[in-house]
């Protein structure tokens, strides 16, 4: 699989935990780094203060819109405000299923929404699928040079 990490914004342990049980169940071995909330996941790709941030941009961001602190819609639109992140892969993975959030989250520029299944066989075709598509098949943007 392409060794681009994978950035889970999700602050439920329980969904995290099957996240990545679920993509490591179909070979999908990329590194997964967690982002408990929304405060993180930007301290992840930011820095603290708005800093330089992580070295390497994840290769596909899997977003939760329910967070704590800073909600996933905010996280959303910091991302493309940034030209460092803007074309970053950001695939909304939520259990809202409001036609405003599904509004939303493309109008802020999300690449993809995908409501979480319920039941575990169908979470795991998701992440499976969502892991071959955006990890394998899609081919990312080229990181920004810096100046």
């Amino acid at each position: 699989m392409n060794p681009g990490k994978i950035l889970l914004v999700e602050d439920n342990p329980d969904d995290v935990a099957l996240t990545i049980r679920a993509l490591k169940s179909h070979n999908i071995t990329n590194d997964v780094i967690v982002a408990q909330d929304g405060v993180q996941a930007l301290d992840y790709l930011f820095g603290p203060d708005g800093g330089p941030g992580a070295e390497e941009l994840p290769a596909v961001i899997l977003l939760d819109l329910k967070l704590p602190k800073v909600n996933g819609m905010q996280v959303l639109q910091r991302i493309r405000a940034a030209e460092r992140t803007r074309l970053l892969p950001v695939v909304i993975l939520t259990s809202s299923d409001e036609e405003r959030d599904v509004i939303e989250g493309y109008s802020l520029g999300a690449n993809s929404y995908v409501r979480k299944p319920v039941d575990f066989v169908e979470f795991t075709e998701a992440a499976r699928q969502l892991g071959l598509y955006w990890l394998l098949m899609n081919r990312a943007p080229p990181t920004p040079r810096k100046l």
